[in-house]
């Protein structure tokens, strides 16, 4: 029997639900909880289907859960979807709360097996929301005690990525490399700023003209979003959405290197072992957006220090060089090889007593996903 691949996903737990009344429905997938309760953002958006809606939580869910074993946190993968029945900004307020107030139910009702932070149309300010009904949310404003918005910290990440690839790569500094930035949001703008403070020459693209206006008054030559793809450029940064890279596009991608913000960047398996096959470095997307994690999760789970979460971000760079090291020994892509390295560290920590792997989580059965620190109890103090 041939099954749709939607019902093929083998992660490990699928929550939906619809509203009649506003026309939306909700998706949560926990992919794994190996390490730790699952964790990863909410992303609002349309989808052409919900079949689709589900597809792209599956792939982002899998992606947190690579993300947080490669950078060694305590916590699995696991990923919210709210499917949106018009464009986020035609959505009046009245009924964007209800939407956040039905999803953050949806979340309580996991019992702590799932946390969720900011993603593709939500932040701070929707986290704050959420948390009136839930404890189980990072990313919430610094009025509500929590660590912000993780955007300047996920920059940082990939700049130290990009850096680390550059080298590896052979092109040497960033000074007087060429850098296409695609998505001008908090992160993409963040990550044009430390390129271009490195030396780099900016090239940028993105649908705001706002965005834009900044980045021609910043200097940058703008690229217009059909050119993206076929613009020369010495690296790439997709910075936007993800399933940017197919296979064709990796047959004629003119870059030397690609090193982006963005989710699931390799829309397909092949293209990987494209880009390897012609020589373009793949930094691998869940080990360069890793900054956000270190963010939210170290700041307001774990317990860490400003300067602890910049320590683990900048060190983004040493876990790259371990990625190019098993590809290069066993010459495969490089994504393979990050998924390698995740595996080593999942089976590594899966051997280590429950107080050890999660650093900071109750290891008591009845509560191993709730935090020592609740976030609710830190709030009412």
């Amino acid at each position: 029997m041939r099954l749709d691949k939607t019902l093929c996903w083998d992660g490990e737990l699928t929550v939906t639900r619809h509203d009649r009344e506003t026309g939306t429905s909700f998706i949560i997938r926990l992919d794994s909880t190996r390490l730790g309760p699952a964790a990863g953002g909410t992303r609002a958006a349309q989808y052409a289907s919900f079949g689709e809606a589900l597809d792209d939580a599956g792939r982002l869910a899998g992606a947190m859960t690579l993300k947080m074993a490669v950078s060694n946190l305590p916590m699995g993968g696991g990923k919210s979807v709210i499917a949106l029945p018009a464009p986020r900004n035609e959505i009046d307020q009245g009924t964007w709360k209800r939407i956040l107030v039905l999803h953050a139910e949806n979340i309580d009702k996991l019992g702590g097996n799932y946390w969720t932070g900011p993603d593709v149309n939500t932040n701070s300010s929707d986290m704050d929301l959420l948390n009136d009904t839930t404890e189980f949310v990072f990313g919430r404003s610094t009025a509500r005690g929590g660590a912000g918005s993780s955007a300047s910290n996920t920059s940082l990440g990939v700049f130290e990525a990009m850096k680390a690839t550059a080298l590896h790569r052979g092109l040497g500094t960033l000074d007087g490399l060429t850098v296409l930035v695609q998505g001008l949001g908090a992160v993409g703008s963040g990550l044009a700023v430390l390129a271009s403070q490195a030396g780099a020459r900016l090239l940028v693209s993105d649908t705001d003209s706002e965005r834009l206006a900044w980045a021609r008054q910043a200097g940058h030559d703008v690229v217009e979003i059909d050119d993206v793809r076929s613009t020369p450029c010495d690296i790439f940064a997709p910075c936007a959405m993800g399933g940017v890279i197919d296979s064709a596009v990796a047959g004629e991608l003119p870059a030397s290197a690609v090193v982006g913000a963005a989710n699931n960047i390799l829309a397909d398996d092949e293209a990987g072992d494209i880009l390897h096959r012609r020589g373009v470095t793949y930094a691998p997307d869940f080990v360069t957006n890793a900054g956000g994690a270190f963010h939210l999760v170290g700041r307001e789970v774990l317990g860490w220090s400003e300067e602890t979460v910049g320590a683990r971000t900048r060190r983004i760079g040493d876990t790259l060089a371990e990625v190019y090291s098993i590809a290069e020994s066993e010459d495969i892509d490089t994504d393979r090889a990050a998924r390698i390295l995740a595996r080593r560290r999942i089976e590594t920590a899966g051997t280590h007593p429950p107080h050890t792997r999660t650093a900071g989580i109750s290891a008591d059965p009845r509560t191993r996903a709730r935090p020592t620190r609740s976030p609710v109890r830190d709030r009412a103090r």
